[in-house]
């Protein structure tokens, strides 16, 4: 294969996510502000589990109750926790009576921690709206009003949006921005509206509104409950019931720190990637893609001094529209505009995170997270429900 051919491959690499990325920008959006005149307002339950966040569930829950326009119960479900969480949860409870605060039952075999305590915390709600969110996610004073309205005006059964992501530490630079890329680079989101197949399967799992009724249907966290990917897998069960669901930015509705050291970025994005991105199935070509469109073309401009102009004039432009994508999400999404310049280096680093990950689980090790050890036979593709 000649350099021509070299970098003609990596235009067309580049070229399809970029496309893709900013036609996805006309579908995935803030959700409109205020409160339409004469709409129903529709109780929500917001269901937090918490193992261990002590350092996260005060600042949590003075954002949830901070919310207006909108009537909610709050409901933390505590796992276990060995540290002060249910302590500061009470002092919430003592003095707002929207607040309630349960202890989670021991965890069964088969489960995984997060989809059983999402599982029981479904089971304790009261409200029509269930807003899954994790302990670490921030809500704006209006995003449980903007979500439920939202859900009033689509036919949806389940929505999600990825929230602002808050970064502090280089490994969160390099790799968080990828959420924004891999998610509107390669998912045609004008098709996930379109049609209800579990080929469009997509969502953040740090953030989900769903519909009771739907959820109950469809069997909810207990037909995933063996994932650490409920981002995935929880859309994939609604579209498979016959369910539509649905995306959102949600950069001005939540924030959230996800980690806070570079051991925590890469063990947590390390976690779950056999069940995305380095599944077995998906790896290669996903390889292929990344690496021939987001780092071929700078390996190739490397050696322009070798390169015909015709080589030459393709590799440019293929570093061009692989650098689009992360320059307009950091104006679009509020990354820092530095990390986007890592951005051939962090496709390198995200690879070499699944390529381990599935070296892991082929070696039979397990998934470590929140002090509970996973084994790769515990973590299986969830049963298609009848």
């Amino acid at each position: 294969m000649n350099l021509n051919t070299l970098a003609f491959i990596a235009l067309v690499f580049a070229a399809i996510p970029c496309g893709l990325f900013l036609l996805n920008l006309f579908v995935y959006r803030p959700l409109p502000r205020g409160h339409r005149a004469g709409s129903k307002k529709i109780s929500v339950s917001v269901l937090i589990p918490v193992r261990n966040e002590e350092s996260n569930i005060r600042a949590t829950l003075d954002a949830v109750l901070a919310n207006r326009d909108c009537d909610f119960e709050v409901v933390v479900l505590d796992d276990q926790s060995t540290d002060r969480t249910a302590a500061i949860v009470g002092g919430f409870v003592r003095w707002n009576t929207r607040v309630r605060l349960e202890s989670a039952p021991p965890l069964p075999a088969g489960w995984c921690g997060k989809q059983h305590a999402c599982h029981v915390l479904a089971k304790l709600a009261r409200n029509p709206l269930l807003v899954f969110m994790d302990a670490d996610v921030r809500l704006a004073p209006d995003a449980l009003a903007r979500m439920a309205a939202f859900m009033q005006r689509s036919d949806a059964a389940l929505a999600s949006g990825v929230p602002r992501q808050e970064l502090g530490t280089f490994s969160e630079r390099l790799l968080i921005p990828q959420i924004h890329f891999i998610l509107l680079g390669f998912l045609p989101m004008f098709a996930m509206r379109l049609t209800k197949s579990s080929a469009f399967s997509a969502g953040c799992g740090q953030l989900f509104i769903a519909r009771r009724d739907a959820y109950e249907k469809t069997g909810g966290h207990a037909m995933i409950r063996n994932t650490l990917h409920d981002g995935v897998k929880l859309p994939r069960l609604f579209r498979r019931s016959g369910f539509r669901t649905d995306l959102f930015d949600a950069t001005d509705l939540a924030s959230c720190r996800m980690y806070h050291t570079n051991g925590e970025t890469w063990r947590g994005l390390g976690k779950n990637a056999t069940e995305g991105l380095a599944a077995p199935a998906t790896i290669l070509p996903m390889t292929a893609l990344l690496f021939g469109g987001q780092m071929l073309p700078f390996i190739l401009l490397a050696f322009a001094a070798k390169l015909a102009p015709l080589a030459l004039t393709f590799a440019a432009a293929a570093g061009a529209l692989a650098y689009a994508p992360r320059l307009v999400a950091a104006w679009k999404f509020r990354q820092p505009p530095g990390a986007a310049l890592l951005h051939p280096p962090g496709v390198g680093a995200l690879l070499a995170i699944q390529w381990f990950a599935l070296l892991r689980q082929f070696a039979g090790k397990p998934s470590v997270w929140k002090g509970r050890q996973y084994s790769p036979a515990d973590i299986a593709e969830t049963v298609k429900p009848a």
